[in-house]
């Protein structure tokens, strides 16, 4: 992949001046040799790591540095939550001095440098660790703040390194999750097409087709990533650092995150407030996406939606209670915010059905996806034991509140809902 071309941005079609301010990417072997130079202009650098991606390759980014002034903060917990506390404690490590902020692992070691260097105003480096997602190249830092995962608009990286020998021997499940978090992709751009149609959301069909590409160029390669095969592990680290391109392009990260996104976002924080167990980020992705396309199968079984019944707000409010806990409030707030449940639809789908018909029957069938994940070895079987019939119930129904984002979810609770249990949630 030329990051050099991705990298200088673009006066495109679609009216928008594409842009992103990452100033390096280099994804090949022996990368990380190269920071050292990279940080030339730097003296006081503070390296981030958690225990593990210390172990990995912290300690030697450290070393590489020796000769500049370099603290370092190494987070010890056996999960590590980019929550408040995680954040106040980077945020004691930065001085008057402080010029740069290193980090090294991956998503939530990214998050947090992201944020913190944001609100500090300092640039930050990312010396990635595992092929595991792809917000390396975005703006935007996905946190837990509240018990809400709340993504702020943050900025991009100025280098990512990723060192294709450490990233090939990152644990199996990092790679099958980078992998998913791609094959998520299926899912997300059919919901940009299905927003633009419905909410005439801006749309750029040139990011759309980039991000596809980033699809493409892995979506066989289940097989060779198992094997830790190096070249499917360039191409599966291009992809994920892409796609943060292709995010900072739009200026969010709609071409990479939709309804299979805010499933994942909501076994993960249901997950958290109940201390029960979630697969990672990526592979909640995967596995939703092949749960979203079912929806739409089903959807498009339908000749055309008739009128929508009466929403009932409150007892809308008491299943989020039920579900959500102590991040009920701000779930509530948030919907009450953009006002989706206030607005009937029901003319405007009847009047595009047919459009919203030929959107839906673009993304691949729930057959196809299973064969991508059993590809790299995800087994339907372990999501629906994992979670329960009640718990994806529950997110078919109400992940979309997580987010203000429309998406195949909210179509799909205009069509069913009414004459569908809503799982748990009922209790």
């Amino acid at each position: 992949m030329n990051f050099s071309e991705l990298l200088k941005g673009r006066e495109c079609e679609c009216g928008r001046i594409h842009t992103c301010d990452v100033k390096e990417v280099i994804v090949e072997e022996k990368a990380m040799n190269h920071i050292y130079s990279l940080a030339s202009e730097y003296k006081n650098a503070v390296v981030v790591a958690d225990k593990n991606t210390y172990e990995v390759c912290g300690s030697k980014v450290a070393e590489l540095l020796r000769e500049k002034a370099v603290d370092t903060l190494v987070y010890e917990d056996d999960l590590l939550i980019p929550n408040e506390i995680a954040v106040e404690k980077l945020k004691k490590k930065i001085t008057d001095s402080t010029d740069v902020i290193i980090g090294v692992g991956s998503g939530v070691i990214q998050d947090l440098c992201k944020y913190v260097s944001f609100v500090c105003n300092l640039p930050y480096f990312i010396v990635a660790t595992a092929p595991s997602m792809d917000g390396y190249a975005s703006a935007g830092a996905a946190l837990i703040v509240k018990n809400m995962k709340v993504t702020y608009h943050a900025h991009v990286p100025q280098v990512i390194i990723a060192d294709i020998d450490i990233m090939k021997e990152a644990p199996i499940e990092m790679i099958q999750s980078g992998y998913g978090d791609i094959l998520g992709k299926l899912s997300c751009l059919n919901d940009w097409k299905l927003a633009a149609a419905v909410n005439n959301e801006y749309f750029c069909p040139y990011v759309y087709e980039l991000t596809m590409e980033m699809v493409y160029s892995i979506k066989e390669d289940g097989e060779l990533l198992l094997k830790r095969d190096a070249g499917a592990i360039k191409r599966l680290s291009e992809a994920l650092i892409g796609v943060g391109i292709a995010m900072a392009y739009v200026g969010n990260s709609r071409p990479a995150s939709g309804s299979e996104h805010h499933m994942a976002h909501f076994f993960e924080i249901v997950g958290i407030l109940n201390g029960e167990p979630y697969f990672m980020h990526g592979t909640d992705v995967a596995y939703a996406a092949w749960y979203t396309s079912q929806m739409r199968e089903k959807i498009r079984k339908i000749d055309i939606p008739e009128q929508a019944q009466q929403f009932e707000y409150d007892d809308w409010k008491r299943k989020i209670h039920a579900i959500y806990g102590t991040a009920a409030e701000g779930v509530i707030e948030l919907q009450e915010k953009a006002g989706v449940y206030r607005t009937d639809k029901t003319a405007l789908y009847q009047e595009k059905w047919n459009e919203i018909c030929r959107i839906l029957s673009d993304a691949p069938t729930a057959l196809e996806i299973e064969k991508y994940l059993k590809s790299i070895g995800l087994d339907i079987g372990r999501f629906e034991e994992l979670y329960g019939k009640e718990k994806i119930e529950n997110a078919k129904w109400f992940a979309k509140d997580l987010k203000d984002r429309y998406s195949v979810l909210w179509l799909y609770f205009f069509l069913f809902y009414k004459n569908e249990k809503p799982g748990g949630a009922n209790k």
